[in-house]
Parts: C-alpha cells; structure tokens; sequence
C-alpha cells in the first residue's frame, strides 16, 4: 500500500543532524522512518546514517501518497529558492521538532522551521517562514523574527528584538534586549559574527562582529 514519503533536503552536516530529530517525530506519529529520505541535487552517496539519498528528480518519482520535505540548508537565498520550487511542486513542509525544546505562551510560527535540541522560544513572539534555530539557541519575549532566518548555536535573542529576512546570527551571538517601542533591529540580510554582542541597531545587508558588534571593514580588519 502507497503511503507518505517525507524527505530531508541536504545531506550535508546539517542535514545529517536534522534527521534523527525528524525520524523520532515521525516514529511517534507511528510512521516507519523507511519513508524517510534524503533529498540531494548531488547525491555524495546512495546512503547516509541509514537513510536513502535520492535526487529531487527521483523525490518526485516515487511513489507517494502525499510528499512532505523540509529544507535543511543553511544558506538561506537557497532555502528560499529550493522552497519555492517545492511549493510549485505541491510538496508539503513539514515543521521539526526536537523532544526538549521549550515553547511557552503566544508564539505564531511560518511553515518549514527547523527546531534542533535545547531550543526555546518563550512568550508573545512572531517568526516567518523556513526559520531555523541550531541547539542551545534561545528567543525571548515579543520578538518578531522574518523569513528564512539562521539562528547558529547558542544565540541569545533577548526581549524586544526584530529580526528581518534572510538574517544570520552565528554561533554565540548576544542581542541586548530591546525596549518597548523601541526595538533592537537586525536588518535584512545582515550576518552577524559568531560571538557578537549586539547593543544597537544593525543595518540592513552589512556583517558585523565584535563586542560591542561594529560594522565590518577594512579598517576594522587592518586593526584585527
């Protein structure tokens, strides 16, 4: 009997990690994790950790009753190209979930996050879509957190803080808690360096590092 295939897109690290949280969910739900794959334009083999690696093409090609993947990519202009292409081939996002993590009150989430072991977000926070938030990594209260944003292990995302698209926090990085009214702003496509504490605004599109983070440069660069 056909039933659901779900597929994990990217074998690399990430991915790798990624499955053994999404084989215990499915194992929950009662679904045998031999309708588990991996997704992979380049296949680096025909199996890892157990799984099948298959093209997206061969993805497709099976058979399927309903097919649900999740993107687990860390860049994140190829997260949203490889979803817009899923969702014009009608696949389904699936949401993962680690055992541990903590979700408290009020907390709205897009489709396709990624929530790796020891994650918290607690209360009154909004977060788009295909959001992924790496082990030890945490969220406070009345975030607001866009679309296709990293969050790298152990960040600390404190109160009252906005987070824009495509956003990269690395490994480490502090946000000061915001204000309300006044929020702290990560703007669009701003990468921030692992271990950064961040005190103030950082603007759309520049990388900062340091503490407190300042906005990368040659100068900044010549001094390090």
């Amino acid at each position: 009997m056909t039933s659901d295939l779900y597929g994990i897109y990217g074998a690399s690290g990430f991915g790798r990690e990624v499955l053994p949280i999404l084989r215990d969910q499915l194992c929950q739900q009662g679904i045998s994790e031999d309708r588990l794959v991996f997704v992979d334009d380049n296949p680096p083999a025909p199996m890892l950790n157990g799984r099948r690696v298959v093209t997206y093409a061969e993805y497709l090609a099976e058979s399927a009753n309903s097919r649900y993947i999740t993107l687990a990519i860390a860049n994140s202009d190829v997260r949203a190209l490889l979803a817009a292409k899923c969702a014009a081939d009608r696949l389904q996002f699936i949401d993962v979930r680690a055992n541990n993590i903590v979700v408290m009150d009020d907390v709205i989430m897009g489709e396709g996050s990624i929530l790796t072991p020891f994650v918290t977000l607690t209360s009154n926070i909004r977060i788009g879509h295909h959001f992924h938030a790496n082990i030890y990594s945490y969220v406070a209260h009345d975030c607001v957190i866009g679309d296709f944003v990293t969050l790298a292990p152990a960040v600390k995302c404190n109160g009252n803080v906005i987070i824009e698209n495509h956003a990269y926090l690395g490994t480490g990085v502090i946000i000061k808690q915001g204000r309300p009214g006044r929020p702290i702003t990560i703007g669009e496509r701003a990468v921030v360096g692992a271990g950064a504490v961040v005190t103030k605004n950082v603007p759309a599109g520049v990388t900062v590092f340091g503490n407190p983070a300042s906005i990368l440069s040659k100068e900044n660069l010549r001094r390090k």
